[in-house]
């Protein structure tokens, strides 16, 4: 008899569907009646949605990793290996990770092994360690990137805590990089201006690493300070709010996030979903992570987000970096529609995008300029007043004259 394990993907803490493991480590997602059936059903994700707007309701197995979007819940590079040892499992056999970690994924969805807690003998990993006796003391965070980011509560002191089972938290703790220096200063800065020039970005603090309590153990110190931002896929309450990445609009992998699509494919979405706010906010956001030289701006880094349950938002900004002063002669992570480097964004290019996309022409390029013409104010401003290091201010000052939004307004 072939060995069969059976997760429940819950959507708001109701059972939607299933993932399915069997034989020859594949799995197999399937929603359940219930939730076909019901006209007023919450929205899981738009990648769910056929060609006419209606549910997709078939897909084919995935061998070893699960089907993109769920994928895309799992962490990436450095965290992924650590939790992943943490729990004794294969990094690349998905199912695993997603029983392990299930339980604090982004957004509103958990998962849960159906039949209990009882973790099965083919989850141990290629070298045949036993999972750790004890899973309720392993961190279940499943957010990800160049740093180490761990979710966090916030106490009454108002220092930070990392929960000792890992679950629930209603901040994001990133730690300092290990192959580049200041990155939580850089990212606290690139958020402090981006909230200067009125886009929305939830709160943010840069904190001693010494002040957060429960840090644990494995998680190397690079640096002195973290940078802390609050997660708006959760309400004060506690309550869940779903969001999706573009990967997983796209069904592309996290491998791939560089790839497949371009920065007018995701315009193309949020102009059919969205508002015209969201459609402001996008090119505010796009004009301003070129002026900061951000090359990191990929699939992952453009979430929706779901207020209602069903309605689809851009989501608010995160992972705001200047890549600039780390890799030399850096573009944007995407083309914008045709080309990716940063010098080649001018009105043409934005012009482009806007026909492709089906935005107002106008509007995106009166927003684009608008943007740039505050930042180059702001910059000015700002710059020596906040914590980033100097090399990042050297680098984004290098950058400014060769950008022909600015060029244009001298």
């Amino acid at each position: 008899m072939a060995d069969v394990s059976v997760l429940n993907v819950e959507l708001y803490g109701e059972t939607i569907g299933t993932l399915t493991r069997v034989a020859g480590d594949r799995s197999l997602f399937a929603f359940n009646e219930e939730y076909i059936e019901n006209s007023d059903r919450p929205t899981l994700g738009l990648f769910f949605k056929d060609e006419f707007g209606e549910l997709r309701t078939e897909f084919k197995p995935v061998q070893k990793q699960v089907m993109p979007f769920f994928s895309n819940l799992l962490p990436e590079g450095h965290l992924r290996k650590y939790l992943a040892e943490q729990a004794g499992v294969n990094a690349e056999r998905e199912f695993f990770l997603l029983w392990a970690l299930g339980r604090d994924l982004p957004g509103a969805i958990t998962i849960k092994p159906a039949d209990g807690e009882i973790w099965p003998p083919e989850a141990a990993n290629i070298e045949g360690e036993d999972a750790p006796k004890s899973k309720d003391n392993m961190l279940r965070f499943s957010l990800a990137g160049v740093q180490l980011k761990f979710s966090a509560v916030e106490g009454a002191s108002g220092g930070l805590t990392i929960p000792a089972s890992g679950i629930g938290g209603d901040w994001i703790v990133k730690l300092p990089s290990r192959e580049y220096m200041g990155v939580p200063e850089n990212e606290f800065s690139m958020m402090r201006l981006a909230s200067m020039l009125g886009m929305d970005v939830p709160r943010i603090d840069l904190v001693d690493i010494d002040s957060i309590a429960n840090l644990p153990d494995g998680t190397d110190r690079f640096g002195t300070k973290a940078f802390v931002i609050e997660r708006f896929d959760r309400h004060p309450s506690g309550e869940r709010v779903h969001i999706e990445d573009f990967a997983q609009v796209f069904g592309v992998y996290g491998e791939d996030k560089y790839k497949k699509a371009s920065m007018r494919n995701i315009a193309a979405v949020i102009a059919a979903e969205g508002s015209d706010e969201d459609i402001r906010e996008f090119i505010r956001r796009l004009t301003f992570s070129t002026l900061i030289g951000n090359g990191d701006m990929h699939l992952k880094n453009w979430s929706l987000i779901y207020p209602d349950r069903r309605t689809a938002a851009l989501s608010p900004a995160y992972d705001f970096v200047s890549t600039v002063p780390y890799i030399k002669g850096d573009s944007f992570a995407l083309n914008y529609s045709r080309v990716r480097d940063f010098a080649a964004f001018d009105e043409d290019e934005i012009s482009h995008l806007a026909a492709k996309a089906a935005l107002p022409k106008k509007m995106v390029l009166d927003v684009a300029r608008e943007t740039a013409s505050d930042f180059a104010s702001l910059w000015k401003r700002e710059k020596e007043a906040l914590p980033m290091l100097a090399d990042v201010r050297v680098a984004i000052d290098a950058l400014l004259p060769t950008l022909p939004l600015l060029k244009e307004k001298n």
